[in-house]
Formats: C-alpha cells, structure tokens, sequence
C-alpha cells in the first residue's frame, strides 16, 4: 500500500510538471481518502468514468483531462458539482496531468502513439507554451495515403479524417496528439510528407492542400488513450498498485 502523497510527489517529479505553463493545474486536482491500493486510469474525468471507477472500488483516478481550466466558470454548479461531489462523497481522489504527459518521452502521449503506430521518432518540431511537444520520423517504406489511413485504422480502431496531398507519396511524417491541428504549418516547415494529430479545423484543410501535405485527424479521444495508460501501469508496478484502464467512448 502506497500514500496519497507518496504516488502524487513521485508522479509530479516523474513528469517534471514544474517546467510547464499548463492550461491547468497538474498533479493533485482533488484530494480523497490517504493510501491508495486501487488506481483506475482513464483520458478524461468525465462523470461516466468517475462512476465506473467507483464501482471498481478505485481509491484514485489518474486522467489526461482533469478540472480548472483556465477561463472557466469558477463555481461549483451543475455538472462541476456533480462530479466534485461523485469524488468527495466517495473519498476518491482525482489527478491530472496535461502537458507534462503530452511531452515525457516514454510514457507520454506522444511517444505512446508512436509506439502503437510503429513509428521511430527522429526529432521534435512545434511550441506550446515554451514545448517542442511535435513528434517526426521516418517510415521504413514510402505509403500511399490511403494506405496509411488504413494503417492508423487498424491501430487505433477509429478511422482518421483524411485530407489527401493528391499524388504525393510518404515518407517522413509528424505527429502530435489531441488538439494540436495548429501544428500543421511546423510540420509544413519541417518539410514533412505527412502530419498526424486528433482534431481538424475548417482552416486545416485549406492549408493541408495549398501546403501539399496529407493531414489525418485521427481523433482527439483516441490519440491520447495510451499515455495514461502507460502511466498507469508503470505507476501501478513501481508501488504495487492495482491498476485498470477504463476507455469511455468518444467518437471525437
């Protein structure tokens, strides 16, 4: 058995969220019962997953997604009071971690991505808040788009949103988890064949095709599954934890 503050001083150090001006607070967002046995992970700290996570007898949950953002309404109404109280009432603490897990080199979301899509990352490209959190490499053989398309399919059991760059093959390509879309023009810098992220904007497709680069959205929901699942369990084998990923659907 393991201390609230032990799990949560080690994670935060692990993570090195110090060096993060994050949209959120990162580490402890809502503090429950002092020792955890049981950990569920989950991207999101939605109401549905809080419930699930109680029903598994979770002592914490350790999520993608937390609360506060900045540029929210403060108080404590509606669907914030609900959650907030799921968690209170049922002593189960709840911790979050934004960009520090979008960027560690291993158990990141990144990285994890490149692992389920058997990509090698060479380099990094872009910023956020002061981060590099862009990811590129190279395939072992050129694709065809569609071909990749398929690839990233069979990968993450979604199919991604692609906007073709007509007749180009690929070769080398880049990638950034979750809302990154913005990060299309660096990859355009960086002379990649191809760019990978979760959301799409309306802007997103003129630039993909004036820039001649294949964009996939390949959603926000389900390029940021693995990270805190790796976090999970690397938490759960470090302190002898018990530790279940819960994947609420999303199709975005």
């Amino acid at each position: 058995m393991t201390t609230l503050r032990e799990l949560t001083v080690h994670t935060n150090q692990l993570l090195d969220i110090g060096r993060f001006q994050d949209y959120c607070p990162n580490g402890l967002q809502v503090e429950g019962q002092s020792e955890v046995q049981v950990l569920v992970s989950g991207v999101t700290a939605s109401l549905e997953l809080i419930d699930a996570a109680i029903d598994t007898g979770a002592d914490a949950i350790l999520v993608h997604h937390g609360y506060f953002w900045k540029g929210e309404d403060a108080r404590i109404t509606g669907m914030k009071r609900q959650r907030l109280q799921r968690l209170l009432g049922s002593n189960v603490s709840l911790l979050a971690y934004h960009l520090p897990l979008d960027a560690h080199d291993e158990l990141g979301n990144n990285a994890q991505l490149a692992r389920v899509l058997g990509v090698q990352s060479t380099g990094t490209f872009g910023q956020e808040e002061g981060m590099q959190l862009g990811h590129y490499g190279s395939l072992e053989r050129a694709m065809s788009g569609e071909s990749l398309a398929q690839h990233i399919e069979q990968c993450l059991r979604r199919a991604p949103l692609h906007i073709p760059a007509a007749g180009k093959s690929i070769r080398t390509v880049g990638w950034c988890t979750g809302a990154a879309q913005s990060y299309i023009e660096a990859a355009v810098a960086q002379r990649l064949d191809a760019f990978i992220s979760g959301e799409i904007s309306e802007s997103t497709v003129h630039i993909a095709r004036e820039c001649g680069i294949h964009y996939f959205a390949a959603g926000h929901h389900a390029t940021e599954r693995f990270g805190v699942q790796a976090l999970g369990e690397y938490l759960a084998g470090k302190f002898g934890l018990r530790h279940r990923f819960i994947d609420v659907e999303n199709p975005v």
